[in-house]
């Protein structure tokens, strides 16, 4: 059984974000394999309070006590305001809003502390490690933690990441380290142990409306669910990105955890730039370098990269899991 905290910033019944956070959350419930222990949410694909809001929902249609505790609200540096006109308001301008007609969003409450870092913080270095950080999100509630528990890089298992790109026509980078580059590095210099899932291979998975059909023939109240929240999602990617359906990226990083069949890896030394017009750009590289000339402060400790993604087993996991 592996215990885990999902840092996330889910977007299931909201116009215009994406769901795959809720699909990752829902593999961890349905998993037994897996321990969910503790949920919290960071601004990225929606505001903070607005994945709280979303995460809390969905624990009190299952009734299920889990803990979900709101993080921090902006980035550590990073101005919030051109990311949330892009993620709230590109909906509206391309003329879709339509496709989220009759879903209901949960209630958004304005008063619930941001508190995410302490709880993190405090939940793994109370059991070092034991737990392991799913990472979904940006990573600013993992980085004020590690500023909070000095000790956490140590004590925490295992940081799973989804963020970053390396080669991929049209992204020099992507929103989880780009909404925030100072919190990427200040984790990726860590010395945690870390597996990052960049969008490289989360843009190899496919989720398709067939495969919403199946998962909505389990017929539980986690896969209603899901079907009703993730259908608005897909038809707006398919018409947004001339796609067969979606990307599921966040639900990768659970499966992975879960089997490391669905997918190869490989260790690389991973940075990312905090300056210039590429700023929130990762790289990485193996080592010895052949060509090092004025090359100082690079990452010594590495990274385990997913590479290639089984998709097909990827579905299949998923579905099984979500059997009762």
């Amino acid at each position: 059984m592996k215990r885990i905290i999902i840092d996330c910033d889910p977007g299931n019944g909201i116009a215009g974000a994406n769901t795959d956070d809720g699909l990752a959350i829902a593999l961890a419930l349905a998993s037994p394999d897996i321990s969910l222990e503790l949920i919290t949410t960071v601004a990225g694909n929606t505001p903070s309070e607005v994945g709280y809001a979303v995460a809390q929902d969905l624990m009190n249609q299952l009734n299920l006590r889990i803990p979900v505790i709101r993080g921090a609200s902006s980035a550590l540096v990073e101005p919030a305001e051109p990311w949330r006109e892009a993620f709230d308001n590109r909906v509206k301008e391309v003329g879709l809003l339509d496709l989220w007609k009759g879903i209901t969003p949960p209630i958004v409450a304005d008063d619930i502390a941001p508190v995410a870092a302490h709880a993190m913080g405090e939940l793994i270095c109370q059991h070092p490690g034991e737990i392991t950080l799913v990472a979904i999100g940006p990573l600013t509630n993992v980085a004020q933690a590690m500023q909070l528990y000095p000790q956490m890089a140590e004590q925490v298992k295992e940081i799973v990441i989804m963020g970053g790109v390396f080669a991929l026509d049209n992204y020099l980078k992507d929103t989880n380290f780009g909404v925030d580059p100072e919190a990427a590095h200040k984790v990726l210099t860590s010395g945690a142990n870390l597996t990052l899932v960049p969008m490289d291979v989360t843009t190899q998975t496919m989720m398709t409306h067939q495969d919403l059909d199946d998962i909505a023939a389990i017929n539980t109240p986690l896969t209603l669910w899901l079907t009703k929240t993730m259908r608005p999602w897909m038809d707006y990617s398919m018409q947004t990105r001339q796609l067969p359906g979606c990307w599921i990226h966040d639900v990768l990083v659970v499966a992975w955890i879960i089997n490391q069949h669905v997918a190869t890896a490989a260790d690389y030394l991973v940075g990312i730039e905090l300056s210039g017009p590429t700023r929130g750009r990762s790289w990485r590289y193996r080592h010895p370098l052949r060509l090092d000339i004025n090359m100082s402060d690079l990452p010594q400790r590495p990274v385990q990269v997913l590479q290639q993604v089984d998709n097909a087993h990827l579905l299949a996991l998923l579905k099984e899991a979500l059997r009762p």
